[in-house]
This record gives C-alpha cells, sequence and structure tokens, in this order.
C-alpha cells in the first residue's frame, strides 16, 4: 500500500487503526483539532456566563468532539444527546427530520448548545434548530467542529466552528464512513 503523506508528513496510510484502507490526506492533525478545541472551550466560556448551560451532542458524529470540548468549557454544564434520522432507507435526506432518541434534560430556559461534527447541506441541522427553538429555550447556538460554508437550508448561523472543512468526504474524530474510521484521532479525506 502507498503511503499517502499530506503536506505536514504525516502518513495516514501507515496508522494501524485503518486496517489497510485507504485515506488520501490528513486535513487536520490530532494536534490540531486538540488545540483548537482548547480555543473553542474558552470561546464558549466566555460566551456563556451565568445561567443554566445545556450542551447537546448528535449523535453519532459528535461523541468524540463533545466529550473532548466540554473538558475545555470552564464552567457549570450539563450535557444530553440526541438522534435524528432524515434518510430512513435512502441515501439522500428526505428534509424530515425525526427525533430518534430525545433529549431528556427540560430545555425551556436554558442555554443551549447544540454540538454537530460537520455542516454539509444544513437541512438536518435547520429542522433539529427549528424543533428544538419549540422548547422555548433562554438561547440555541450551534458548534460544528467542521463547516463546509455550502448549506444553502441553514437559517440560523453557526456561531461556534473549529474547522473550515474542503470539498472532501472526511472522516476520523467522529465522523464516519460506514461506521469506519470513528476512531481514528485526526480528520482525514478517503481516496
Amino acid at each position: 500500500m502507498n503511503a499517502s503523506i499530506d503536506v505536514r508528513g504525516q502518513s495516514a496510510a501507515a496508522d494501524p487503526r485503518l486496517a489497510g484502507r485507504a485515506l488520501k490526506r490528513v486535513a487536520f492533525s490530532e494536534a490540531q483539532i486538540a488545540a483548537r478545541v482548547a480555543e473553542l472551550g474558552r470561546e464558549i466560556t466566555a460566551f456563556y456566563p451565568d445561567d443554566d448551560l445545556l450542551v447537546l451532542g448528535l449523535l453519532k458524529g459528535s461523541f468524540i468532539f463533545l466529550s473532548d470540548l466540554v473538558r475545555q468549557i470552564a464552567r457549570p454544564l450539563h450535557v444530553d444527546f440526541l438522534v435524528a434520522s432524515s434518510y430512513g432507507d435512502a441515501t439522500v435526506s428526505s428534509g424530515t427530520v425525526r427525533l430518534l432518541y430525545d433529549p431528556e434534560t427540560e430545555l425551556e430556559g436554558k442555554h443551549i448548545l447544540l454540538v454537530e461534527d460537520i455542516v454539509d447541506s444544513g437541512r438536518t441541522l435547520q429542522k433539529l434548530v427549528e424543533l428544538l427553538g419549540d422548547r422555548r429555550p433562554k438561547s440555541l447556538e450551534i458548534c460544528a467542529l467542521l463547516h463546509k460554508h455550502i448549506a444553502t437550508h441553514l437559517d440560523h448561523p453557526v456561531r461556534f466552528v473549529g474547522f473550515d472543512a474542503p470539498e472532501e468526504f472526511l472522516v476520523g474524530y467522529g465522523l464516519d464512513h460506514a461506521e469506519h474510521f470513528r476512531h481514528v484521532p485526526y480528520v482525514a479525506s478517503l481516496q
């Protein structure tokens, strides 16, 4: 197998966690991600000086990012998760979002920070913002590790962004392809 080297000299192909699957390049290294997550934690801490903060992770993709992020937020907070589906058996979003797992925490009157792995088309995220907004939170903001800036369906801006994402299919650090690569500690593009 040919080692695929990115501009920083990291070999994604030599990573034993890949089980021989080829990656094109490392887009964001483990060190870059750690540094940016620490910065995001400081930004979020400053943005929410008081009141109840609920950090809601959108599963499955956000779980690694969320776990690192909440440890960098220097204030009291609660964590919960939600699972949404807009695909059913299709490979293209239907635009109809169903909550498969609804947060058990009361949302009314709380600051809600919705944590997403990547903002792509924005369809599912837009519907989630509408559904969560109906529950009358004090505020509702979005934090995304990656943002492709192609979302035409997203009316609510993403307040906190880790990285602007390239137009590539990205995996690692929670992002997957057919449930593979979530555990890889960096973000890479597939061959």
